[in-house]
């Protein structure tokens, strides 16, 4: 194991802590207010994946739609309970428990009926599918690593829902930093978001206490960085922008300002959002985002604004989490 410094441990100390407070926090909480009364036992038949002007989210930790032009209204809630979900192409995701004390990445068709599972260790944070419905990633909070002091760390994989291939985690890949190979057992890897040729990705890669932006490639399994300070990017639908967090000052224990990054100039742009948002936004379309925000009493609410730093934050699905639109 290759050393590390008293200032890059703390680093990665204080990054763990508050990525697994925040957690800790949504799951304490929960989903929302609307509705409360238990959802029927065949209501998984109403809601469906397939393209529409709707967008989907976790109500009160089961999967759930609503009209993109209505999105506080009235919604559709299924009876497939899930801590995470995602969905495009015709596939969704869907991060449940699996026991009271262990969880399973689900893959669900159009119709929200499983077609493959895995079990995997930790808590559950991030969940993405490629465009085309192919490719099916997942980040979860795990502990035990002896690297850190926190005793937490993540995991993220990578499923092809096609070929039922998997990647348990990105941790295999090698890794070129600042064009030379590098290697060190703190790297950790999340928030994975995929090219529309379900071949390359981004994510973002940990280790002696910096954060990196990084490129990868599934078949050839590699990785390299591109830019610090860049955390759980999400492609834009034209494939030129990254939207992503970025911690204030560098420092994710002042928080994260949700911005976005050209990918042709490197250009940032920080949205008007201006609290600080822990989540992976989603795109809406070419121009808006949606994210989560939790209230002081720990209830999640999702918002949307602009990803050219235009106008205000607008309030679109009380009560709700983990947004995605079904385009």
């Amino acid at each position: 194991m290759t050393a590390m410094s008293t200032r890059a441990k703390l680093g990665v100390v204080v990054a763990s802590a508050v990525l697994l407070g925040a957690v800790a926090a949504g799951y304490a909480a929960r989903a929302g207010q609307v509705p409360r009364t238990p959802p029927p036992a065949d209501a998984e038949q109403a809601v469906t994946l397939t393209s529409g002007p709707r967008l989907l989210a976790i109500t009160d930790r089961h999967v759930s739609t609503v009209a993109a032009t209505d999105p506080a209204g009235p919604r559709t809630i299924a009876g497939l309970e899930c801590l995470r979900v995602y969905a495009a192409g015709g596939t969704g995701v869907c991060l449940k428990p699996e026991t009271a004390w262990s969880y399973q990445v689900v893959v669900l068709d159009a119709t929200l009926r499983q077609t493959r599972a895995v079990s995997v260790p930790g808590l559950p944070n991030r969940a993405r599918v490629s465009a085309s419905g192919r490719m099916v990633s997942w980040t979860t909070f795990v502990g035990g690593d002896s690297y850190t002091s926190s005793g937490f760390s993540t995991r993220t994989g990578i499923l092809d829902a096609r070929t039922g291939t998997t990647v348990a985690s990105l941790e295999e890949f090698a890794i070129t930093r600042d064009g030379r190979s590098y290697r060190n057992a703190d790297v950790n890897y999340w928030g994975v978001t995929f090219t529309a040729d379900d071949n390359r990705f981004y994510a973002t890669m940990a280790t002696g206490g910096r954060r990196y932006l990084v490129r990868g490639d599934l078949a050839a399994r590699t990785v390299e960085t591109l830019k610090e300070n860049v955390e759980c990017p999400s492609l834009s639908p034209d494939g030129t922008r990254l939207a992503f967090k970025e911690a204030v000052d560098a420092d994710p224990a002042k928080g994260w300002r949700l911005s976005v990054l050209d990918l042709s100039s490197m250009r940032v742009t920080a949205t008007a959002e201006v609290r600080s948002v822990d989540d992976q936004a989603a795109w809406l379309d070419n121009g808006k985002l949606a994210y989560t925000l939790r209230r002081d009493d720990g209830q999640p609410d999702v918002w949307s604004v602009a990803a050219d730093g235009s106008g205000t934050p607008t309030l679109v699905i009380p009560g709700a989490e983990s947004p995605s639109p079904l385009t």
